[in-house]
């Protein structure tokens, strides 16, 4: 395959330019800083530099790599996350205005394929999004919407993936929960019902890549681990993994007067299931469990 990934330097962006390399694939990654050529050169990826809010910019670099397939992994996120609704803002315009010249330029490319990596507590939640994240919701839906629309109008094959949350390797907010835990910073809440998708970023990879070469044109895929969790039984685990003190318990109002749009959103219940990606893409994650992936990370970082 000659694949255009749109979101090259990005937390998945990268594992996905590794195993896509690893399997024989000629890879362009899309950044907008020059700063990130030199790291995804080394990852054996061909470089374009362009934003994809700029239609012409970004026309330009993805018709002269010719792919015949495209991958959207387009955000603009804090390193560690966000934590208002506010911060989500550039990566919703992305979500919407990024998608429609992504599309443009793929088709323009005569590309066969488009995979668009959407987030499960916004794609697939129709119900229960806090108030704070509806216009992210609506971005995601956006996009969503585009990449199908397209897809049943045969300009490509398009297929949604909704990761669980991301964690692992290399990932801010995995990086900033293990220091904080280690301090004894990082507390679980009591009473916590959330139960929450989650995802290896190398997990998230590899479905990427079944998806690319096996997935069913139209089709949304559920991209999360065996079993969804808490995010206080998240933060447990981290602490087991990493060797740090047991963790405090607050009371729930605690997260809600300190960031109450975090504090909604890891409350939500999305038990959702792997299933259709095990069948159809003949995918499994390496990591079934967040325990599982977090020890493994914990054990590359030592």
């Amino acid at each position: 395959m000659n694949v255009f990934l749109a979101g090259g330097s990005g937390a998945i962006g990268v594992p996905i330019v590794r195993g896509l390399v690893a399997a024989g694939h000629q890879v362009t990654a899309l950044t907008r800083s020059a700063a990130n050529a030199p790291k995804l050169r080394a990852l054996g990826a061909t470089v374009a530099v362009a934003d994809a809010l700029d239609a012409d910019a970004l026309r330009r670099v993805v018709v002269a790599a010719r792919p015949t397939h495209v991958i959207h992994e387009l955000t603009a996120l804090p390193k560690g996350g966000p934590k208002s609704a506010r911060e989500l803002a550039p990566t919703n315009r992305l979500r919407i205005d990024g998608t429609r010249h992504l599309i443009d330029a793929a088709v323009a490319a005569g590309a066969t394929r488009f995979v668009v990596g959407s987030f499960a507590l916004l794609g697939g939640a129709k119900a229960g999004v806090p108030a704070e994240a509806r216009e992210a919701a609506d971005a995601m839906a956006s996009m969503e919407s585009q990449v199908l629309d397209a897809s049943e109008r045969h300009l490509f094959e398009g297929i949604i993936l909704r990761y669980g949350m991301f964690y692992g390797p290399e990932n801010g907010m995995t990086d900033r929960m293990i220091a904080l835990a280690r301090r004894r910073l990082l507390p679980t809440v009591r009473g916590d019902r959330g139960l929450l998708p989650a995802i290896h970023l190398d997990d998230a990879a590899s479905a990427t890549i079944a998806a690319l070469e096996r997935g069913a044109a139209g089709s949304i895929y559920d991209i999360v681990d065996d079993q969804p969790v808490s995010m206080s039984e998240i933060v447990r685990a981290i602490a087991e993994s990493a060797g740090a003190p047991r963790p405090f318990a607050v009371p729930a109002w605690v997260p809600r007067l300190l960031s109450p749009y975090m504090a909604r959103m890891l409350t939500m219940r999305l038990p959702l299931s792997n299933g259709k990606a095990r069948a159809e893409l003949g995918w499994r994650p390496s990591y079934p469990t967040i325990r599982d992936g977090l020890a493994a990370t914990v054990r590359r970082a030592a």
